[in-house]
């Protein structure tokens, strides 16, 4: 469970903002995301794959 202390005459926009904050770091919906739809093992590791390869060609650019 996630608690946000919210002090006395704080914005409560702050307060849901270090919420977001706090539930961003966990990952709990990055991976509510990912568990709604079955994917391969084969087409998770494609994709790793695919954006390692386009990462490499960022960095090759760049030099």
């Amino acid at each position: 469970m996630i608690i946000v202390p919210v002090k006395e005459g704080e914005n409560i926009e702050r307060a849901l903002k270090k919420f977001k904050r706090k539930t961003e770091k966990t990952g709990v919906i990055k991976e509510l995301r990912i568990r709604q739809a079955f994917q391969k093992p084969s087409v998770t590791n494609r994709r790793k794959m695919m954006k390692a390869v386009y990462v490499q060609q960022l960095r090759a650019r760049e030099e």
